[in-house]
């Protein structure tokens, strides 16, 4: 929660940033580059209780032998909405839970953030290396 100008703004902690929602299925193809795009991303700065709206990229090598369902994707960054998260920490949350489900060290997540205060924020977590 934080206040700003006499008003209070709630919002929910990382708790409610569900992974368990990202469904994964078996891929053999590890030599293909994936990528998927959305700028319906959401979720709250922890300082000023406003909405924080970015452009995320997913590029990745299904080195794992596995790859994400999509749909489920969009109900993950949907677990993100009403969290109080900043830029950075979210894109490193991002970039960690899809390491982790996918088994792979050839990821990187982009995310840039609509401009707010006249500062245009992109974060980038990972490598191809």
């Amino acid at each position: 929660m934080t206040k700003a100008e006499g008003k209070t703004f709630d919002f929910l902690d990382e708790s409610h940033i569900n992974p368990q929602l990202l469904e994964i299925f078996d891929f053999d193809s590890p030599e293909q580059y994936i990528k998927t795009e959305t700028d319906e991303f959401s979720a709250v700065c922890p300082f000023s209780g406003l909405p924080d709206i970015a452009y995320v990229k997913i590029e990745y090598y299904p080195t794992g032998g596995k790859c994400i369902e999509f749909k489920s994707l969009k109900y993950y960054f949907v677990s993100f909405r009403n969290v109080g998260i900043y830029q950075e920490a979210a894109t490193k949350r991002i970039y960690d839970d899809l390491k982790s489900a996918l088994e792979t060290d050839k990821l990187q997540v982009t995310t840039v953030y609509n401009i707010r205060g006249g500062f245009e924020t992109t974060c980038i977590e990972g490598s191809f290396s």
